[in-house]
């Protein structure tokens, strides 16, 4: 369930089909995000399951298999 909302709201944002985000899309160099779309991403994100992403955990973020299992153990 995680991973379809994080999928939906990739798609939603970055203007792409949801078919073409795969766990280990990398975010930047597969589905074409620059420094704002993550900024916005993870806003979205804190609102969505009520979390707080600081800049150091944002880092480590390149895929979006990187996001869920972030999502997953801090949910």
């Amino acid at each position: 369930m995680i991973y379809d909302k994080v999928c939906q709201m990739l798609s939603y944002q970055l203007g792409i089909d949801e078919d073409k985000i795969s766990a280990s899309s990398d975010i930047f160099e597969d589905l074409g995000a620059d420094s704002l779309d993550v900024v916005t991403l993870l806003m979205s994100l804190e609102d969505e399951f009520g979390l707080t992403i600081d800049d150091d955990q944002a880092q480590d973020f390149h895929t979006v298999g990187d996001v869920v299992s972030f999502i997953e153990n801090n949910t």
